[in-house]
């Protein structure tokens, strides 16, 4: 796994009053015939299939007392989130886990971005590389400054509703303005996320796009060696998709 993951930029400002906030980048190709939209492939679904046996009740309950999952709940308390409401995303899957009934597979992208969080803890998220700017990186945004830019072709039938679930918890309009001092996730031209929500739908992989940014938040306490094997499960998987 060595090597396949890289630094983003971090703002001055942001690295000064949380140091150990790195973003994590790796890049990833999808094969010619393959889609991030597409069904996933039944050894995908097989492993959530074998997830949601492991993540039981006993498992859900213990659950933020592990190492990783108590990193990015005391990274939430730090940055002003109560993670018993704005759920950090392994324990919003788990959740959602258990009011399905076990993890659904919905489509390939999804799939292999929730195997990888269950695996390791660590989040990642995916951008359709064709949409991105410059390097990524993450800051504090401007008064009024929307998430995603206008204009971005999203291929019809893509794009989620207009509200996106932030960690779990609060709900935040896609595409709408954000006041100033929100971290977010951004390129050279703006910002693209909040921190620990989805990306804008603008910049969210379709059923066209071929190159993929991926990117996770490695907090204090949570391993690097964790957080390149979260990037390493997704691109591993994405790429080797038929």
């Amino acid at each position: 796994m060595s090597g396949e993951a890289s630094l983003g930029w971090c703002e001055r400002q942001v690295q000064e009053e949380l140091p150990e906030l790195r973003i994590a980048l790796a890049q990833a190709q999808m094969p010619p015939r393959a889609a991030p939209s597409r069904p996933a492939s039944e050894p995908v679904r097989e492993r959530l299939a074998a997830l949601s046996n492991r993540f039981n009740g006993a498992k859900a309950v213990s659950l933020r007392r592990e190492p990783v999952t108590a990193a990015y709940r005391v990274f939430f308390r730090h940055i002003g989130l109560d993670p018993d409401v704005v759920r950090t995303p392994i324990e919003a899957a788990v959740l959602e886990r258990m009011l399905d009934g076990g993890f659904l597979s919905r489509r390939l992208l999804e799939d292999v971005l929730l195997i990888a969080l269950l695996d390791t803890g660590v989040p990642v998220w995916a951008l359709d590389a064709s949409t991105v700017e410059g390097p990524l990186g993450v800051r504090t945004s401007r008064a009024g400054e929307p998430l995603g830019r206008e204009g971005q072709p999203v291929a019809r039938g893509e794009a989620a509703g207009a509200g996106e679930v932030v960690a779990g918890g609060d709900l935040v309009a896609a595409g709408d303005v954000v006041g100033a001092g929100q971290l977010v996730v951004a390129d050279s031209r703006g910002a693209l996320s909040l921190l620990f929500a989805d990306p804008a739908p603008a910049h969210r992989p379709t059923a066209r796009t071929r190159g993929l940014l991926l990117y996770a938040l490695q907090v204090a306490g949570v391993p690097w060696l964790a957080v390149e094997e979260s990037l390493w499960i997704c691109r591993s998987a994405l790429e080797a998709a038929e």
